[in-house]
């Protein structure tokens, strides 16, 4: 099974990454602050003003390590890699699925169906955590109309009918939101996703999550040899990475809205953390964001029990799993593609 590595995530402003041997030095101002051994890492992300040496983009390449830039903010730049890995004829069966509707419906009616379950499961706890609360009634409705959903789309034959029920499945399902929140509510409510750039408090946090789910999704699916960019649920677009987004659908309830959540509901961001910018958009400040990110470390760190492996893994290996489940599928190797289930 493969380790969980470490993401070196760099947020100070002017900060300059070196190669130090077979090290990561991240200086400020002529000061080294950090030497991480480049073995014990899987990635490395920059966010706003870092820049990095050309010596240390080779080592990252040598060793496989993802190098991304990001805005201060979150919003993805670039990304620098090594070679590419797997081989050739897994990235053409990939591209013909993806000129197929019956193959490319295969990975993205398991896809959908895996984040109406999530969804549902996140519905359906909190009622569970909160059964007397004041949208009880709404949170059982939709968790009974997401069930009806799983069974519509097991039915769904084309592409556009599958998109078209997840699309539904989304709408239910953040329609009741707000009601998962129970603390805060006059700095952290949700009346609907909105975003570039968020316009409350809730959307940019869950947006920054959300960005770092889909770098680990793009980073797990390079490493298992398949092209990010060429997806089977979201459509392809110059610049974005659609098989990532496809592999982010199951995971985004369990990963990345539950640990929103719990950031909010337990207090451990503040509304004073946000800020909004004079075109309306919603922004963290840096503390906000280092909080944010040693909770998605310690997220990453937490053991669950994989449904299709009947293994403990490392919650962060999960994206790297479903990489390699969705390859073998592609390759043959499997009938069909094991969604993640979160029970």
């Amino acid at each position: 099974m493969k380790q969980l590595l470490n993401t070196l995530y760099v947020t100070t402003q002017g900060a300059y990454l070196a190669r130090d041997g077979e090290t990561v030095a991240v200086r400020v101002e002529h000061e080294t602050k950090l030497r991480v051994p480049i073995h014990t890492l899987t990635s490395i992300v920059c966010f706003g003003n870092v820049s990095c040496s050309p010596f240390l983009m080779g080592l990252c390449g040598e060793n496989g390590v993802g190098l991304s830039f990001l805005t201060e903010n979150g919003r993805f730049l670039a990304r620098v890699q090594g070679p590419v890995s797997g081989n050739v004829l897994l990235r053409r069966e990939q591209y013909r699925w993806a000129d197929r509707e019956e193959q490319a419906a295969a990975v993205a009616r398991a896809v959908v169906t895996g984040k109406i379950a999530n969804c549902r499961t996140v519905v359906l706890r909190a009622m569970r955590d909160n059964a007397d609360c004041a949208g009880a009634a709404e949170l059982e409705q939709t968790a009974r109309r997401l069930g009806r959903l799983l069974e519509t789309v097991a039915g769904a034959a084309g592409l556009e009918e599958i998109r078209g029920h997840e699309g539904d499945a989304a709408r239910v399902y953040f329609g009741v939101f707000d009601h998962l929140i129970t603390a805060s509510k006059e700095d952290f409510f949700f009346r609907g996703r909105n975003r570039r750039p968020p316009l409350d408090n809730m959307n940019a946090l869950l947006s920054f999550v959300y960005t770092l789910l889909v770098h680990d999704a793009a980073s797990a699916l390079e490493a298992v040899g398949l092209d990010p960019a060429v997806g089977y649920l979201h459509r392809d677009r110059p610049g974005r990475p659609s098989l990532a987004l496809d592999l982010v659908e199951e995971m985004r309830p369990v990963v990345a809205d539950r640990l929103a959540l719990s950031l909010v509901n337990r207090r451990q961001v503040q509304a004073s953390g946000f800020r909004k910018t004079e075109g309306g958009g919603v922004v963290m400040d840096d503390e906000t964001r280092k909080e944010v990110l040693v909770a998605y470390q310690k997220r990453k760190q937490e053991e669950i029990l994989h449904p299709f492996l009947q293994e403990r893994v490392a919650f962060g290996l999960t994206p790297h799993i479903q990489a390699m489940l969705l390859a073998r599928f592609v390759r043959g190797d499997l009938d069909g593609y094991p969604t993640f289930l979160w029970k």
